[in-house]
């Protein structure tokens, strides 16, 4: 038996693993970080478009601050975020934005002068001021009133896990790669590490720590359908519900991407109709503008994927050996753009598609030539392990950051741009709170007890190898992705999820009887592929019971027997646990979310039918009292800290709470506020105040 002692544990190499790595190693910790690839090739490396935080440094981002960021979270989420967590998350971004610069991450930044652009596929000139040159630069996406997607042309999250890995060697944090966590050993409420299997040789160790936080990303791979990597099927997740203790949050809450490649599913970027690109239908027919005539395009992802798969039921898509699509046009924004900006894009359309992006060689439609066939397809999970605001399961000592939990900044919904900021920003506060968790706990576990726990680890392996059934992983796991797809995936309701639970139900119990036929316990693709499947469905029972469940449509989670957003019955955040390991279906309950104590309370969202939801009761009772805090603290000349702290305080850590600077910035009345008649967004003046390159 191997046990491994350290002070932190990280369960996962992304950004966020990464990020959290380097808070506990800046206090001493003895850190060792898992993942289960090289980590410059965890999935993080994935994000294209960018990462928002409220700079305010370009012509378009002028007047951006804190509170237009906040609300535009809290309206992306569809009321079902945790607003005191986006409140600390858009405090501090505009800081992780500015320390990954100092990792080495370079952004792209401003020019001064003209430059082109294409807004609303118009063709237009942006003026970018001399003091603002050098500064770091921002584009376009979808859900946002302000430029704030700070970005390094398409490989924004490639350059970011490069920086924070670089970082983390840098402080001298252990990375073990080819590592799984397969259990979490525990007792008596505590966490004290985990079994982890090594991928190579196959061996069982233990881990032990002071503390362990689990940043294993999301669990897009239950889909057939998905832009995620093979490494995102949410076993991580998986294996801390099976302690019992821990919860999962929000698990119906499944973002759906609108342009993924068809039919590979590869992300075409949110950046490339932030830049200025079009969707097309086979008519050659830009139709965003039919349906969503504000924001057209860059309405949030969980709408513009709605409206493209409605308007091909209405006969308008291009039909293909792989089903029916429409086209994102980027042509439209010249080659010189995509060959500096979207050059990834590019590639990945050559090589995938055999198209070329950029040629903008007409039809008679008016097509282009490099017209992208794309169609939404599963792309992100709001919902994982559920923790505080700082992070903290129901189990002590076991913490959880990133895509892997359910913190909640995202709610039913999460803006473009708002993923690789959380992965940083939540490795900066939780990784804090972990760190400080770290260095006062105890190990006081016996050996025994660790002995135990991977003793029962080695039998259920065993219990694979051995197991005499006749039914086969890829057949089960198939399954299981075809049904998430049709019956769980944009559109949803009641007949299709019971019958989807049903039938995940049928197959958690038919995998009790796989026949693994490869009998090693190492170089054993068949058995890994095994007992993550049977993780899998857990979680994807998690997701369609969950859905089943909500009789209402918020954000990414669309019923059409229910339709509307129903904040009388259904203002709460969903909990899945599985405390019975022979269980067959989770066990699902409800923590209310508190409208009295919203900074902003449910109201329209600003997409579709302005009536389109059920108010709370207390809503308008709520709205008044906003209305009468600001009127009472800016009567007394308070500014719009001190509004928004009577409005809902929150606690974060003093490093991150500090005032952010921003360029030319002299205004700090309360901005923003949707319905509540609010002080005119703060203008920005020449003035320059010191705002870091």
């Amino acid at each position: 038996m191997k046990i491994i002692y350290c002070d932190a544990l990280i369960i996962g190499g992304g950004l966020a693993g990464l990020r959290s790595a380097i808070a506990a190693s800046e206090r001493g910790l003895n850190t060792i970080v898992l993942s289960l690839v090289p980590v410059r090739r965890s999935h993080s490396a994935a994000a294209q478009g960018g990462m928002q935080a409220s700079l305010g440094n370009s012509n378009k981002g002028a007047g951006d601050n804190e509170d237009v960021h906040f609300v535009d979270t809290v309206k992306g989420s569809d009321w079902g975020c945790d607003q005191e967590v986006a409140r600390m998350f858009v405090t501090t971004a505009p800081k992780a934005i500015r320390e990954l610069a100092q990792y080495g991450v370079p952004w792209t930044r401003i020019k001064a002068g003209k430059r082109p652009a294409v807004i609303n596929g118009q063709h237009v000139q942006i003026e970018e001021a001399k003091d603002r040159e050098g500064y770091i630069q921002s584009r376009d996406f979808g859900g946002t009133k302000k430029w704030r997607t700070c970005f390094t042309a398409d490989a924004t999250g490639h350059t970011m896990l490069y920086g924070v890995a670089n970082e983390a060697y840098k402080h001298g944090v252990d990375i073990q790669d080819r590592k799984e966590a397969v259990k979490i050993i525990h007792k008596d409420g505590k966490c004290y590490g985990a079994v982890v299997r090594d991928l190579v040789t196959g061996e069982l160790s233990a881990y032990v720590a002071k503390g362990t936080l689990m940043a294993t990303g999301g669990y897009g791979r239950i889909y057939q359908n998905t832009t995620n990597a093979v490494i995102c099927d949410g076993v991580g997740a998986a294996v801390a519900m099976e302690t019992g203790i821990v919860k999962l949050g929000n698990m119906e809450a499944v973002q759906f991407h609108p342009t993924c490649l068809v039919p590979s599913g590869i992300l075409m970027t949110e950046g490339c109709r932030g830049d200025g690109g079009i969707l097309l239908d086979v008519d050659g027919h830009r139709f965003m503008p039919d349906y969503e005539p504000e924001k057209k395009e860059l309405a949030s992802r969980d709408v513009v994927s709605r409206r493209i798969l409605e308007h091909i039921k209405k006969g308008k898509g291009v039909h293909g050996p792989y089903g029916d699509f429409v086209w994102l046009d980027i042509a439209i924004l010249g080659r010189a753009h995509i060959e500096k900006n979207l050059r990834d894009v590019q590639e990945i359309a050559e090589i995938f598609a055999g198209i070329d992006p950029a040629d903008d060689e007409r039809d008679s439609k008016g097509i282009p030539k490099g017209a992208v066939p794309i169609r939404p397809m599963q792309h992100y999970s709001m919902g994982g392990i559920r923790v505080n605001p700082k992070g903290e399961t129901a189990l002590k000592g076991l913490f959880s950051a990133g895509e892997a939990c359910c913190w909640d900044l995202h709610g039913f919904n999460r803006l473009g741009g708002n993923s690789v900021s959380e992965a940083v920003v939540s490795g900066m506060i939780i990784g804090d709170y972990f760190a400080e968790h770290c260095v006062h706990a105890e190990v006081d576990i016996e050996t025994s007890l660790v002995e135990e726990f991977i003793k029962e680890e080695s039998d259920y392996l065993n219990s694979l190898i051995d197991n005499g059934g006749k039914e086969d992983v890829y057949t089960i796991r198939n399954a299981m992705k075809q049904i998430m797809d049709l019956k769980v995936g944009v559109f949803r309701d009641g007949k299709e999820l019971q019958e989807a639970v049903e039938e995940l139900e049928e197959l958690i119990k038919r995998s009790k009887h796989i026949n693994v036929r490869n009998k090693k316990l190492h170089d054993n693709p068949e058995l890994e592929d095994t007992y993550r499947t049977q993780r899998m469905l857990k979680i994807a029972l998690c997701v369609a019971y969950g859905a089943v469940q909500r009789t209402e449509s918020r954000g990414a989670h669309t019923r059409l027997d229910h339709p509307k957003r129903d904040d009388a019955n259904w203002l709460n955040r969903t909990l899945a646990s599985w405390p019975d390991p022979e269980q067959t279906l989770p066990t699902l309950e409800y923590e209310p979310l508190d409208i009295m104590k919203m900074e902003i309370a449910p109201a329209y969202r600003g997409y579709g039918d302005k009536g389109n939801f059920i108010p709370n009761p207390r809503k308008e009772e709520r709205e008044e009292q906003v209305v009468n805090t600001i009127k009472e603290v800016e009567a007394k000349g308070g500014d719009r800290y001190a509004v928004q702290d009577a409005l809902m305080h929150f606690e974060l850590q003093p490093k991150y709470k500090e005032i952010n600077e921003r360029l030319g910035e002299v205004d700090n009345r309360y901005t923003v506020q949707d319905g509540l008649k609010p002080s005119e967004t703060a203008q920005t003046p020449k003035e320059t105040v010191g705002d870091a390159k």
